[in-house]
């Protein structure tokens, strides 16, 4: 025999003996350790960027394409579905119309908003140093109710969408043009930047992701001409809020890759990917939107947590506040009506053509538009105007201006309330942290027993330290966060809510007067420059505050005003700290990055993260989603999860 057969011969009969004692240990019962499965690394592999789907998902508007796209495709984020039975009550979501607006307080506040809004006006002098001479609305309102509209054509070529084959759903333009007669209900499935999740027909969380579902594989198929079985061989880029309900999240991806079958997925945030999409590598990102206005602070391709903000108005009010001052001057088209959404389209229209933040524009002017809607004629109105112009998009400095009365009007990140899919979260880090700290303490303290308060020290150290606030418990009402969990702040932001004086009191003062702060601040507007100097001054170092005061990036649509960028920049200089003036060499407000529509920047940067190397580490694929679920985006997602 051979040495090789020698060898051969001996590794058969140990492989004979490992079987013979597994047998004996199953006999006896022995249970063996099972270890858990472990994700694997991703894959590295050259990405094709054509079969990469950026999506970001708007409350007015959906941007969608393919990574190499030059532009998106944009359409209004809208759904018509067909009634199931006849006789089904008809629902349509309001564009223009929210919560709050008709309290008994509503009128006083915006009576309030408006003096002060005239106030800052009549303050800031022109560029030729002369102050502005207001203008009565009654001046305008005696033109412009002698004004009766002038006959263009007795058909306005503008028909209702046709629906006589019965399709179960219209999306877009055609969900827009649906008659109001025809038996279909008209959804937004996104609302101030979250799931419009509501007690009415259509707002189950289930109901509200098959609108998305239905929406965003219509566009994919008939603008992008991708089939949906072919959705196998691409990937997705999915932006998010800085903001999130991770509920909210871990069911859009669900849908992505196990209803619509990409073949992996990233998921970022709306800022960061804004960053990208200007060529900056730092900002204070500043996202003015159709009902939401979010700000943060980007580093270096880094979210800043404590400074996410989340302010619950967008252009959408400056358009009702633009209406209401329209029909103070005696706006000519009389039969105008916020709850008609192709009147809430006019409006929309008439804000971004008429409106400004130029001091230097003053006096009344003449101006023209046209209606054209159907089974009408197609008719041109007069109207003159004067400061209503300027003082409905200063509403976004003077938000009592839009008269939202017992609404939560400001937001911060909230920590997760755990997953079952993911039992190894930050909860159990922290409980087994704090364990950890805990015991290390009372070894300390038994080495020093003379010291006093050890008890009091103890007891600080479990809750994970007084500084960190996003410890505590939140105890007031989440509004619209729900199944968020835990206010999340940090040290600079507690202190910049409490003061540094407050952090030394005992843990059940500082929980309470911490709740207490909490509800006064989230119930209260805060303008759109005391925020951007609110969501700086929460940053960790002065060198940070320092690059976010020289880079302040805005984008979005609803800050598109002519005179805005030097408007802005003129509040923030007059209202930064004083000793940041001589630090901060220059304070720069940025609006049109190389020239970009401000609308595009995020989906600009989503397409640019998609050619990035680092991407790669990113990808969340079928198969693991399958296998480990909402644990993979606590691995993979490029910010804390």
């Amino acid at each position: 025999m051979t040495q090789a057969e020698k060898e051969q011969e001996n590794g058969k009969e140990k492989e004979k003996e490992r079987d013979k004692e597994k047998e004996k240990e199953q006999q006896r019962g022995v249970k063996r350790p099972i270890a858990p499965p472990a994700i694997p690394e991703p894959v590295q592999e050259q990405i094709q960027s054509n079969f990469i789907v950026v999506i970001h998902p708007g409350s007015r508007s959906l941007r969608i394409g393919r990574a190499t796209d030059t532009l998106p495709v944009i359409i209004p984020h809208v759904i018509a579905c067909r009634h199931k039975q006849s006789g089904q009550p008809r629902y349509e979501d309001h564009w223009l119309l929210r919560e709050g607006l008709n309290k008994p307080e509503s009128n006083e506040q915006r009576q309030n908003g408006l003096k002060m809004v005239d106030q800052a006006i009549w303050s800031k002098k022109m560029s030729n140093g002369v102050r502005r001479t207001p203008v009565s609305a009654e001046q305008a309102r005696a033109y412009n109710c002698q004004i009766r509209p002038a006959v263009l054509d007795s058909s306005s070529r503008v028909k209702w969408t046709n629906t006589s084959q019965h399709p179960q759903y219209l999306v877009g333009e055609e969900a827009l043009y649906v008659n109001p007669s025809d038996c279909y209900d008209v959804r937004w499935p996104v609302v101030r930047g979250q799931l419009n999740v509501h007690a009415a027909p259509g707002g189950s969380l289930t109901a509200v992701l098959s609108d998305l579902e239905t929406i965003w594989s219509h566009v994919i198929q008939k603008h992008l001409e991708i089939p949906l079985k072919d959705l196998k061989y691409y990937r997705c880029i999915l932006l998010v809020p800085d903001i999130y309900n991770r509920q909210h999240i871990k069911e859009m991806v669900n849908m992505l890759l196990l209803n619509m079958g990409f073949s992996a997925i990233i998921v970022h945030q709306e800022s960061v990917c804004a960053t990208f999409g200007s060529g900056l590598s730092s900002a204070c990102v500043v996202d003015v939107g159709d009902q939401k206005t979010s700000l943060c602070c980007v580093e270096d391709g880094v979210s800043h947590r404590n400074s996410r903000l989340c302010l619950a108005y967008g252009g959408s009010d400056v358009t009702r506040t633009f209406f209401r001052l329209l029909q103070r001057a005696g706006f000519p088209y009389r039969e105008c009506q916020l709850s008609n959404r192709l009147d809430c389209q006019l409006l929309q229209h008439l804000k971004e053509t008429f409106c400004h933040l130029d001091q230097d524009i003053s006096g009344l002017q003449d101006h023209e538009f046209q209606t054209r809607f159907p089974e009408a004629p197609a008719l041109l109105y007069q109207v003159r105007l004067g400061d209503e112009k300027l003082q409905a998009p200063m509403g976004l400095f003077y938000p009592t201006t839009f008269g939202i009365v017992g609404q939560k009007m400001t937001s911060l990140q909230y920590r997760s309330q755990g997953d079952a899919e993911d039992p190894h979260d930050e909860h159990y880090l922290l409980a087994t942290q704090s364990k950890q700290d805990q015991s290390s303490k009372s070894a300390a303290d038994r080495k020093a027993v003379s010291r006093s308060g050890g008890a009091l020290d103890g007891e600080m150290s479990s809750q994970g330290g007084i500084g960190d606030l996003s410890d505590l418990p939140r105890g007031c009402g989440s509004g619209g966060g729900g199944g968020q969990g835990e206010v999340e702040l940090g040290h600079a932001q507690g202190e910049c809510l409490m003061g540094a004086g407050d952090m030394d009191e005992p843990p059940s003062a500082l929980l309470s007067k911490k709740n207490a702060i909490m509800s006064q601040f989230e119930s209260k507007a805060l303008g759109l420059d005391k925020a951007i100097l609110h969501s700086i001054d929460c940053c960790a170092s002065d060198e940070t505050k320092r690059k976010m005061y020289s880079s302040i990036l805005v984008v979005g649509g609803g800050l598109m005003f002519h005179g805005a960028q030097e408007f802005l920049l003129h509040r923030i200089i007059n209202k930064m700290p004083p000793s940041f003036r001589r630090l901060v060499d220059n304070v720069e407000v940025i609006t049109r990055p190389k020239d970009m529509d401000p609308r595009l920047i995020s989906w600009k940067g989503g397409a640019v993260l998609a050619c990035l190397d680092t991407t790669q580490e990113m990808w969340i694929h079928h198969r693991e989603w399958q296998r480990f679920g909402v644990r993979m985006l606590r691995e993979r997602a490029a910010f804390v999860w």
